[in-house]
């Protein structure tokens, strides 16, 4: 045995069709695709959801609602999970690089703080907003509670 005479395991290998290479190949003509219509052509392209002229699913529902372009998401963060994270990792400044690292957010996710639960140590937070009671609850606890422009 030498490079001269391997060769890939029987099997191993499949050729692919090799349409129109004339009518001894038994697939020249029409090359597989039929006669005449729309899809024998080349640059055949269906459209997404045709259903074969019946109207398509996406023109029989109706559509209602908008989707407002200017709205303004928020992750929410609540007290309970703010006190959690100062309880168990000694935590006091919370801003966005704190939330990033333990997970809260990510990317360029804008934060509101919101206010379920209760604080038990004094925590500076920094977010892009905050509920009426998460703010009382901060300050309350003689933290500060900054919003980021």
């Amino acid at each position: 045995m030498n490079l001269s005479n391997l060769k890939p395991a029987e099997g191993s290998i499949k050729h692919s069709k090799r349409i129109g290479r004339g009518a001894g190949s038994g697939k020249g003509g029409t090359s597989t695709r039929g006669n005449k219509g729309a899809k024998a052509r080349s640059g055949y392209h269906q459209k997404v959801g045709f259903e074969g002229g019946q109207m398509p699913l996406y023109r029989r529902v109706p559509k209602f609602g908008f989707k407002n372009i200017n709205r303004v998401e928020y992750v929410g963060i609540n007290l309970d999970t703010l006190n959690n994270l100062a309880e168990t990792k000694n935590i006091t400044e919370f801003n966005v690089d704190v939330l990033k690292q333990n997970g809260l957010i990510s990317g360029k996710d804008r934060i509101k703080i919101l206010g379920r639960g209760e604080l038990a140590k004094t925590v500076n937070v920094t977010a892009h907003a905050f509920s009426a009671a998460a703010k009382k609850a901060i300050e309350d606890k003689g933290g500060v509670a900054t919003v980021i422009e």
